[in-house]
């Protein structure tokens, strides 16, 4: 039980706003909370009615509270954002997934502007951004679509600058030549400005400029024109009949709808941007403290302080706190940001689809935990392990012939795929080709941290090979004195075909082999295949790496400076091949002595 003395603290608590901070006998911090009156607040926790199962867990684990008092409520608000996110406390509400939105992003400070796909934290850049979107797949598919309507550039601006030719994706029919003058400045720009219509939802007002625009160009006979706006005609209205929303004249909205079952929570959101549906995406925050009720509060503040906010927010049920969100987020942003839950007309159906698109997600989440709880235990039995496994590692190596040898390692929870955790190991000093010496030094790198306390134990150790590799991991987790870890080698069958695995156990010289359709089986399958894919991954991306820059770090006198310079300023490797002694003497900081050494190393190999 807690020894802090809570009256003590209450006499002497500040009545102006602020946050606090709970914190156990080790130090860390249990709960980050904001008041407008801190003492009263905080004497609501140890004072008066009995609290909820869940607070009264957390308050027996204070041993101090610390308070920082503030200017003003919109302050305290902004502060126990960052603190959450600096400390991730146990009892408050936890946003797992953090990661920006993919944008498209439209620069303007080129004669002929890019189209290309963005994800970043800063939103000052020289040109306009549209977003976000739901995902990466659909950002991708908006910009495939516009570029075949409109055949905007997507290639870099050193790319641009070096063509003499048009590249394949003006053979495609999704450009339309800019860089070697193809096309006009004026033809062009009208291109960029009708897409940004598109993508702000102007479709409707598009169409009709479209429309005089073909009958101008038929009336002057120019019918190739013609047919390419009436392509472009056909393509937008193409575009607004899958949308399931009105076309009408709407701001940026959000809506924000909660699903909860018992202990487990779904935030879905739906992205409306100029009156078209962009998608939704699903969240499940873990409660802490929080009940249903709170949870909608806490996950609006963890989410929109963090990134851009669209000039409403429809949610689905009233929140603690809304208006001081509502004037932060309108400060924020430099613009009014509104937060409204009791809506009608078209706005109530897009609330009523993020509803639905909750209550759906947290069925799925939970026939998914359901499936994956039955093939953990299915794991148990198998290995005759005392309770199902919490926590599974896969190790797995991927190279080419011995080159750029890379070893991943994959974790799986009763949740599944734990991805923070995965972790790829660059292998050096190895013959190439050796197999086990690669698995051998990543094992040993891994279980190095583990043995430090850095890490967390698995339950289960799965390795992709055979009794070779296996022994490895063996010889390392003896040298390292791990033994309560349950060793299992995962082999492919004869002909390598999924269901005829060989499983072979530590100190036994029989594999196991399974029931092609054993729930335990597939589970392997599953988390084998992701160790596979992520090893295989972080071996193209190493490789591709290797040959873009590594003739390139042999040159005497160029750093990484300027070599990215390089490679910045004539698209790649190739295209410095191409450039003559003069060519590379333009770049900043290169030399003309520099430049002679790049050109023969490029093209004698001295």
């Amino acid at each position: 039980m807690s020894t802090f003395d809570s009256k003590l603290f209450l006499q002497n608590v500040s009545q102006r706003p602020g946050v606090y901070r709970m914190m156990n006998a080790d130090g860390d911090v249990l709960y980050v909370g904001k008041a407008r009156n801190l003492k009263n607040r905080l004497t609501s926790y140890f004072v008066g009615k009995a609290q909820s199962a869940k607070t009264m867990a957390m308050v027996a684990q204070v041993a101090n509270v610390e308070v920082t008092v503030t200017a003003s409520e919109t302050e305290a608000l902004l502060l126990e954002y960052n603190l959450i996110k600096r400390h991730k406390p146990r009892y408050n509400v936890a946003l797992r997934d953090d990661k920006s939105f993919p944008y498209l992003y439209l620069s303007t400070d080129h004669d002929y502007p890019r189209i290309s796909f963005y994800r970043g934290g800063t939103r000052k850049l020289p040109g306009k951004l549209f977003g976000p979107y739901p995902n990466a797949r659909a950002t991708r598919e908006t910009l495939l679509l516009l570029q075949k309507l409109f055949l905007l550039r997507p290639c870099t601006d050193s790319f641009f600058a070096n063509r003499s030719r048009p590249c394949l994706q003006h053979q495609i029919k999704r450009c339309s030549g800019p860089c070697v003058q193809l096309i006009s400045t004026e033809s062009y720009r009208q291109d960029v400005d009708d897409a940004i219509k598109v993508l702000e939802g102007r479709g409707a007002e598009l169409l009709d400029d479209l429309g005089q625009r073909m009958e101008q160009a038929a009336g002057e006979l120019q019918f190739e024109r013609a047919a390419r706006l009436r392509d472009q005609i056909h393509g937008i209205k193409a575009i607004h009949s899958t949308q399931s929303v009105t076309r009408s004249a709407i701001q940026d909205i959000d809506a924000v709808a909660l699903a909860s079952n018992g202990g487990d929570h779904c935030v879905s959101i739906v992205f409306i941007r100029g009156g078209r549906n962009l998608g939704t995406t699903n969240f499940f925050p873990k409660a802490g403290l929080a009940e249903a009720g709170e949870l909608l509060s806490g996950f609006l503040a963890q989410y929109y302080l963090g990134r851009e906010a669209p000039g409403e927010i429809l949610i689905s049920q009233a929140v603690e706190d809304a208006d001081l969100l509502q004037a932060t987020l309108s400060q924020q942003m430099q613009r009014s940001v509104q937060i409204r839950h009791g809506v009608r007309g078209v706005r109530a159906r897009w609330l009523e689809m993020a509803r639905t698109n909750a209550e759906l997600g947290l069925q799925m989440r939970r026939a998914t935990e359901a499936t994956t709880s039955d093939q953990l235990q299915g794991v148990g039995a198998v290995f005759r392990m005392a309770a199902p496994p919490q926590r599974i590692e896969c190790f797995d190596i991927s190279h080419t012939m011995g080159e750029r040898t890379v070893a991943s390692c994959v974790v799986f929870g009763p949740e599944g795929a734990i991805k923070a955790d995965y972790r790829r190991f660059n292998i050096e000093n190895i013959e190439p080709g050796d197999d086990y010496g690669a698995m051998r030094q990543a094992l040993t790198r891994r279980y190095a941290r583990i043995k430090k306390g850095e890490v967390p134990l698995p339950d289960l150790l799965l390795i992709d090979g055979g009794p070779g590799q296996l022994q490895e991991a063996i010889q390392v987790l003896r040298e390292f004195e791990i033994d309560n870890v349950t060793l299992v080698g995962v082999s492919k069958g004869a002909d390598r075909r999924a269901g005829q695995e060989r499983l072979f156990l530590a100190h036994e010289d029989v594999p196991l082999i399974l029931a092609p359709d054993s729930p335990a089986l597939h589970l392997i399958q599953r988390i084998r295949d992701e160790a596979h894919r992520f090893a295989i991954a972080g071996h193209r991306l190493r490789r591709a790496k290797a040959r873009r820059e590594s003739i390139l770090e042999t040159v005497p006198g160029l750093g990484p400076r300027k070599r990215r310079d390089l490679l910045r300023q004539f698209g790649g490797l190739q295209g410095i091949a191409r450039a003559g002694i003069d060519d590379l003497e333009k770049v900043h900081g290169i030399s003309r002595k520099l430049a002679q050494s790049i050109y023969d190393t490029l093209h004698t190999g001295n």
